[in-house]
């Protein structure tokens, strides 16, 4: 019973983090010309989860990948990719004449993320090499293939009744981005805690031996959470192309950290094997809360990243030690 309540105190305190840092919002936020608190605003609050969207998405892959034992760097280039490709294809390339445009154009950007997570999986799981090495190798490869694709310039959206504007205005509608984080956090959540996929998981990250011994298909399962991994960074691609109204081949940079670092002060162990998408989402709420009072409070963007840098530091040294008292 004692363990139980110890594992509970455990799980919650990412969520005590998101509640402390959210008072803190109302305490410190500034006042409108009416005197209410700008922080607690509806239009804040939704902005707030449609900016954290990008990196939300990305974390939920990452939460599963990191579950696995594994890591992958190279998102935020595949952000990037995914973005270009997408730009090409409406601006440049506009295969079709009629309608057939913008599906084209999802469907390669995703194809694009889940062909780098296929390559990253692969490479892994047949030749062994360490996760770190082998995603930091495709984030710079697939960057360099990414500026020589859009000859290093960014691929600007038209406006009007454009094949590229119809496409912003579906992927950066508001209530569609915050439908979809939510909704892949749903199937994330059943597929990690309701599923075979999700027990075998579990398993190969917190003892590869054993699982391996156990008959599990340890390679199918990383192989996997890769190529789910880099389609999730392809989506979050199109988002951002669609918000930022454009295909830039150098956007997404350190996006890796900030999915990392939303997984690691959501709970998630980095030694894998323990995690969850409540805490995940936890985590990249009270990051996205914590950056909108720094700036409402209009406070120095470095100092904004030293203070992130030591609450990540904080979140794993309490893992650490909850995992002692364990």
């Amino acid at each position: 019973m004692q363990i139980s309540w110890k594992k509970h105190l455990g799980n919650s305190r990412p969520l005590a983090g998101l509640v402390l840092v959210f008072l803190l919002g109302i305490l410190l936020s500034p006042r409108d010309s009416a005197g209410d608190i700008i922080f607690l605003s509806a239009g804040n609050l939704s902005d707030v989860l449609l900016q954290q969207s990008e990196i939300g998405i990305i974390a939920l892959a990452m939460t599963l990948v990191i579950i696995g034992s594994g890591i992958d760097l190279s998102v935020g280039s595949v952000l990037a990719c995914a973005a270009s490709v997408a730009g090409l294809v409406l601006v440049r390339w506009q295969p079709f004449s009629g309608g057939g445009t913008v599906p084209t154009a999802v469907a390669l950007a995703l194809a694009a993320g889940a062909a780098v997570g296929t390559v990253n999986g692969l490479v892994i799981t047949r030749l062994g090499l360490q996760p770190f090495v082998m995603t930091l190798a495709t984030m710079i490869g697939v960057r360099g293939l990414t500026r020589w694709l859009t000859g290093n310039t960014n691929v600007d959206f038209a406006f009007g009744d454009s094949a590229s504007a119809r496409f912003a205005a579906t992927f950066s509608h508001k209530p569609f981005v915050i439908g979809a984080w939510v909704a892949l956090a749903v199937i994330v959540h059943l597929v990690l805690t309701r599923t075979v996929f999700g027990r075998y998981l579990r398993a190969t990250g917190e003892n590869e031996r054993a699982a391996f011994y156990s008959g599990l298909p340890i390679r199918a399962v990383r192989l996997a959470t890769y190529i789910g991994c880099g389609a999730l960074a392809a989506l979050a691609g199109l988002i951002h192309a669609a918000r930022s109204f454009q295909g830039n081949p150098n956007d997404g940079v350190a996006y890796e950290l900030d999915a990392i670092a939303a997984v690691v002060i959501g709970g998630t162990a980095l030694a894998g094997g323990r995690g969850t998408v409540i805490g995940t989402m936890t985590g990249a709420l009270l990051l996205g809360l914590l950056t909108n009072l720094l700036r409402l409070r209009m406070v120095d963007s470095n100092v904004e990243l030293m203070i992130k840098a030591v609450l990540i530091v904080a979140a794993v040294w309490l893992q650490r030690r909850g995992g002692r008292e364990l």
